[in-house]
């Protein structure tokens, strides 16, 4: 894979900038836009992977993978649609294929490893009182265990529903499907789900599968070091 190519740049803060914006300095090597770019994207991108992958580790190298891919490629990247949608595709892509892998892989693997979905801290945060923090993991951990239940076809479309908050049409369009297999697969998941979350939980989707703080940051130093590497032809 030949690399873009990434011109060292201070690492000021960036004035607001458009999506648009950040992609030509990305092109242009930026490295403040590229981290700019990846700190906006980590969340979406982390809850897509989440979708598909079985954890929480499977989805970050999902990620990562999708940066790398559509940094490295932004050549191909023609502005048709916008960069958050094309990369999403990449990631969607890269997540499938790792999956297709790890089955053709699982027959020649006799180690079952036991996957606990742990919950999910969230660096950088005030302090809670502890009373306040137990109950917010809790009902953190109910919605991650109850979501991460649900099969990759039911799971995807939730969380890109109701917590990216997209749209069915931008569903559709991401995953190929036709709005109304996208509207279905999302009463097939709320139902699952009700029985689970009804009497415990009211809203609270946001607060699933966070991508933020020192995670969110270490996200774009690998990806920045991965850039930065020697190519190899």
């Amino acid at each position: 894979m030949t690399r873009h190519a990434l011109i060292p740049a201070p690492l000021t803060a960036l004035p607001p900038a458009s999506e648009a914006e950040l992609v030509e300095g990305a092109r242009a090597g930026n490295e403040v836009a590229i981290r700019e770019l990846v700190r906006r994207l980590n969340p979406r991108l982390f809850r897509v992977a989440r979708g598909i992958m079985p954890s929480d580790t499977d989805a970050e190298e999902v990620v990562q993978e999708a940066y790398l891919n559509a940094f490295s490629r932004l050549a191909q990247f023609d502005g048709r649609a916008r960069f958050s949608t094309w990369i999403t595709r990449i990631a969607i892509n890269a997540a499938r294929m790792r999956l297709r892998r790890a089955r053709f892989e699982e027959d020649y693997d006799t180690v079952n490893e036991t996957e606990t979905d742990a919950v999910i801290a969230f660096p950088g945060q005030h302090q809670e009182r502890p009373e306040t923090a137990l109950g917010r993991s809790q009902v953190r951990d109910l919605l991650e265990t109850a979501i991460a239940a649900l099969p990759s076809d039911l799971r995807l479309p939730f969380l890109l529903r109701e917590v990216e908050g997209m749209t069915l049409r931008d569903i559709a369009e991401d995953l190929s499907l036709n709005a109304i297999t996208v509207r279905t697969r999302l009463f097939r998941a709320r139902r699952r789900l009700r029985a689970i979350l009804e009497a415990r939980i009211e809203g609270g989707f946001d607060q699933a599968f966070p991508f933020a703080g020192t995670r969110c940051a270490g996200m774009a130093d690998r990806v920045i070091a991965e850039l930065c590497a020697p190519t190899t032809s």
